[in-house]
């Protein structure tokens, strides 16, 4: 179809029912009056064809309800995805590569309808017309083609593009970098670019996501205007006056535990017990003294939403001045804070809680190894004398977290056992290895603590029914739990409990059961697919996964947007602020506050999980030709996906797999080979290590 087709076709989509006159179409489209005679060419042919009909004079499109507006989402060199957000619900569409016409993630385009979805996938349209050009960024690596540099794009097409624009910065074979469309053509591969930065060679982790931040708008720099703003909290100690305000804590046995590298400590904790069970202080960095609604401070953190962390990187929500500096619970040094105080039961029921301003001093800041060794009896003497001024509430701390622990597990909360990766990097930023990340008793003594303040926290705005930001976990749709059971089936588990309208405890038995299997790693995997991912609302929902009709997240200020929210709005409640003027004050916020903190957390998953890919990628580049044991993670029609013990995932191509016909079976089984094997997820393989690309992040094994 030719520009002035898909141009007649966006004018008379946007002229709706009452359509066009062919006057005012030549005039929509702006036509001289030479160009008229080709208009009424291409609309006779256009009739011809069944694409637009004309009835006394009035042009307009046939089968209208099947042309709709649309974002460009994902673009790879064979298709690409679009997004409707006008529907009733949002539908994103399978775009063919061929009916792309040149268009790149975030243009705006109109598009036609040309199958239903079915058999689990996406319903397909093409693209007709591009009707907002999107500036986005792209990235690429630069190859020589006939003595001349030009960028082969890392998705977009299999063409190396002309570059119309250098840059400032001096470009090479290999080099990493971003670039912008400088003029479009009817095809991807028909497109020139514009270098807009350069990162270094591509072999290189680092500049894989150096590069990826840019093109996906995640802010590495501050901007200057909130670095000023940062540079006048640049203290040593929060304000005498303030202080004298708030509620003295610095004389209680206060205390930090997080990992050893960590340096934005936003959580402290103090526990005793009591005739009747316990008192828990969990102790939260009071960011929102500092980041005032309004500043340049929250505008970029309202725009960051999260902190970012991979490899050996943190791209914080927050200037160092304070993430690492005012705001954080350091050792030693006064630091206001917003304090959850909560009464305990023996039982580890939640008897009565009250959140007060606070200032503290924190005794040690605790790391979790050292704080394992202590509990298993392992700590040596200079572990004993750091933490000499706790050391005897430690023991406690274990005691009521095993009783919180219970509690959640009757509860029926599932006990999810996910694997976390470790990168480890060198001084110059290289992956020299890839860990599994452990998860000892001490970190799941604070995970238990900070679930009960977070708990607390919603149940207060729930009760007096403030405006809020919560934490929500909706329960997974019927077909979800009939696919896990059919899924469980296959893999020879019996799905026992597990039916359309299967609880949390349900989805819990099952894990419990199999907690010991050959298949535990990837059970878990599936029963976490089948759950509806977290987000945040300004509508309590509850949370399925905790089995908790209140939640949300009050304990990470200097890291997550969502809890420097609540404590806004809950600093005007404790300073008795009318409920009547709550609501009028943060009804709106609560709202786009939820919305903004629940968009920037999957961009920042999205992010971390593949700038780990990149990390693991240029691990795995020193280990080309070794053998490997692992299990097979998971299966589709391209091949097998075949996971370390160090968590790291690579793909059995399937043009390395027997000959076959290849069918994905209930998503776990991938059969058809000519030899009769059967490849299920969970199986136990070797692998060996055959090539790998660090640019895109891909780790390519072959079965031995």
């Amino acid at each position: 179809m030719n520009k002035m087709k898909t141009n007649i076709l966006a004018a008379l989509y946007r002229a709706g029912d009452g359509g066009l006159s062919e006057k005012e179409l030549a005039k929509a489209l702006g036509l001289t009056k030479k160009s008229e005679k080709k208009l009424s060419d291409d609309l006779a042919g256009m009739k011809k064809f069944g694409d637009v009909t004309n009835k006394k004079g009035v042009w307009r499109l046939k089968d209208a309800a099947d042309y709709f507006e649309a974002t460009i989402t994902r673009v790879t060199p064979r298709s690409g995805f679009m997004l409707d957000e006008n529907a009733e619900l949002p539908v994103e569409y399978f775009v063919r590569g061929r009916d792309m016409k040149g268009a790149i993630p975030g243009d705006l385009v109109l598009a036609m309808k040309t199958a239903d979805a079915a058999d689990g996938r996406s319903p397909e349209a093409t693209v007709l017309a591009v009707l907002a050009e999107s500036d986005s960024l792209l990235t690429g690596v630069i190859v020589a083609e006939k003595n001349r540099l030009m960028v082969m794009p890392d998705k977009l097409c299999d063409e190396p593009l002309i570059i119309a624009k250098a840059g400032t910065k001096p470009l090479k074979v290999g080099d990493k970098v971003a670039f912008s469309i400088k003029k479009r053509g009817e095809r991807h591969f028909d497109h020139t670019v514009a270098i807009a930065d350069s990162f270094g060679s591509a072999e290189d982790a680092k500049s894989s996501a150096e590069a990826y931040m840019l093109v996906n708008g995640l802010h590495t720099e501050f901007p200057d205007e909130v670095l000023a703003e940062a540079s006048k909290l640049d203290l040593d100690e929060p304000d005498a006056d303030e202080i004298a305000r708030r509620l003295d804590l610095r004389g209680e046995p206060i205390f930090t535990i997080d990992g050893a590298d960590t340096k934005d400590i936003d959580d402290a904790v103090s526990i005793a017990k009591t005739e009747n069970g316990y008192k828990l202080g969990v102790h939260i960095a009071d960011v929102s003294h500092f980041v005032k609604k309004g500043s340049k401070l929250d505008d970029e953190a309202f725009y960051r939403g999260t902190s970012i962390y991979y490899a050996d990187r943190v791209v914080p929500m927050l200037p160092n001045e304070l993430s690492n500096g005012i705001c954080s619970l350091n050792p030693n040094v006064d630091r206001l804070a917003f304090s959850c105080l909560m009464e305990v039961s023996a039982q580890g029921k939640l008897v009565s809680y009250r959140f007060e301003k606070s200032v503290i001093r924190s005794r040690v800041k605790g790391v979790y190894a050292e704080v394992n060794r202590i509990l298993d009896g392992t700590a040596d003497e200079t572990i004993w004398e750091k933490y000499s001024r706790v050391i005897e509430r430690i023991p406690i701390m274990r005691e009521l977290a095993e009783i919180l622990e219970k509690n959640r597990m009757n509860r029926g909360a599932p006990d999810i056992d996910t694997v976390e990766p470790k990168i480890i990097t060198d001084e110059n930023g290289i992956c020299v290895d890839v860990k599994a990340r452990e998860r000892g008793v001490a970190e799941r003594i604070i995970e238990e603590f900070m679930l009960m303040a977070n708990n607390a926290a919603a149940a207060l705005a729930m009760k007096e029914k403030i405006p809020f930001v919560y934490r929500v976990h909706e329960a997974p749709p019927a077909e979800k739990l009939t696919t896990l059971n059919e899924t469980l089936t296959a893999l020879g588990i019996n799905p026992e409990g597990i039916t359309e309208r299967s609880t949390a405890g349900d989805l819990a038995k099952i894990l419990r059961d199999n907690k010991d299997s050959d298949r535990a790693i990837v059970i878990n995997r599936i029963v976490l697919r089948t759950m509806m991912k977290a987000k945040y609302s300004d509508e309590p929902l509850g949370h399925y996964g905790l089995v908790m009709p209140e939640y949300a997240h009050f304990t990470s200020p200097i890291r997550r947007y969502a809890d420097l929210s609540i404590h806004r709005i809950l600093t005007d409640y404790v300073y008795a602020l009318s409920n009547e003027k709550m609501v009028k004050k943060y009804k709106k916020f609560a709202a786009e506050a939820s919305l903004r903190a629940s968009t920037t957390e999957l961009s920042a998953v999205r992010c971390e999980r593949e700038c780990e890919n990149f990390y693991m990628a240029e691990y795995m580049k020193n280990h080309v030709g070794e053998e490997f044991d692992g299990f097979i993670s998971g299966v589709s029609p391209s091949g097998v996906f075949v996971g370390l013990d160090n968590t790291v995932e690579g793909m059995v191509s399937v043009a390395k797999l027997p000959l076959g016909d290849y069918d994905v079976q209930h998503g776990v089984i991938l059969t058809g080979a000519a030899d009769g094997r059967v490849f299920t997820v969970g199986d136990k393989v070797r692998v060996k290590c055959v090539s790998v690309n660090v640019n895109g992040g891909f780790i390519d094994f072959e079965f031995v």
